[in-house]
């Protein structure tokens, strides 16, 4: 599903039926698209990826522009982890070094900075107030279930585009999946598309029909010593043998393909 804001009016939105996977994770991920292989081999589409502002670099840019349907993170939780004293952050500060890159490079889909649980939700309101009016643009809001059914309900009907946050932090267990199905068809209901944060869960995926997901999955096999396949419908992962080491660089190539492959698949089926 391709996904372009027009702007505060909430604009005409060109749109398919089937899920983005965005692959997300700074860690490798230079290794990969600068690899003139990479580039070949997806040569057809935009590669879908999600990075965070906290790790944005200049070599990124032209593959925004030129080679990604591109989502942009806060990156709030992170800055705030790497802040010695995090009780002073001056997030209004941080929040238009945000805007600013936004308006540099003319992004198009970008996260509020879902901080409630460290400034509440008030707070949380009055700088995505402040984003949005600094960079003219919607952004898209991350429903945490500290909001609320309510809050989602009203979430779904004054954006058309909107994230579902706290999957990875186990905010939202994973026995409580089945919530996924009430959000996504009020916001269906709603006219509203909907992003998992973190969701790859190969079989929630073809249960819940988020309009886009993201992951870090491809680089855990840098981590774990084995290699991706994608088999046309699902991963098989190869174990490194015994007593063998894997280069990092080369797994990771390979790994970040292979998700490619999966992209496509999602795009198709999902």
């Amino acid at each position: 599903m391709k996904i372009f804001l027009a702007g505060p009016s909430l604009g005409n939105i060109p749109k398919d039926d089937k899920m983005k996977i965005y692959l997300a994770g700074y860690n490798y991920k230079r290794d990969c698209v600068k690899d003139n292989e990479v580039i070949k081999f997806n040569t057809q589409n935009k590669i879908c990826v999600l990075e965070s502002f906290y790790y944005m670099q200049d070599w990124m840019l032209p593959y925004i522009k030129n080679h990604w349907h591109f989502l942009l993170d806060s990156g709030a939780f992170t800055f705030m982890n790497n802040v010695k004293s995090n009780s002073n952050i001056d997030w209004n500060e941080y929040l238009e070094r945000y805007a600013k890159f936004i308006n540099d490079h003319d992004i198009k889909l970008f996260f509020e900075l879902d901080i409630d649980n460290i400034v509440g939700i008030k707070e949380v309101e009055r700088l995505r107030h402040k984003l949005e009016k600094l960079t003219n643009k919607k952004c898209i809001p991350v429903w945490h279930k500290s909001r609320g059914l309510e809050y989602w309900q009203q979430m779904t009907k004054n954006y058309n585009y909107v994230a579902i946050g706290g999957i990875v932090t186990k905010e939202i267990k994973r026995t409580e999946y089945a919530i996924f199905g009430t959000l996504l068809k009020i916001a269906k209901q709603n006219k509203c598309q909907v992003h998992g944060l973190g969701f790859t869960n190969m079989e929630g995926l073809k249960k819940y029909p988020f309009d886009s997901v993201d992951s870090t999955a491809w680089i855990y096999g840098n981590r774990g010593g084995f290699l991706y396949n994608f088999n046309g419908k699902d991963f098989d992962k190869i174990q490194v043998p015994k007593g063998k080491r894997l280069n990092g660089k080369k797994v990771a190539i390979h790994n970040f393909k292979e998700w490619i492959k999966f992209q496509q698949y999602a795009e198709n089926n999902l």
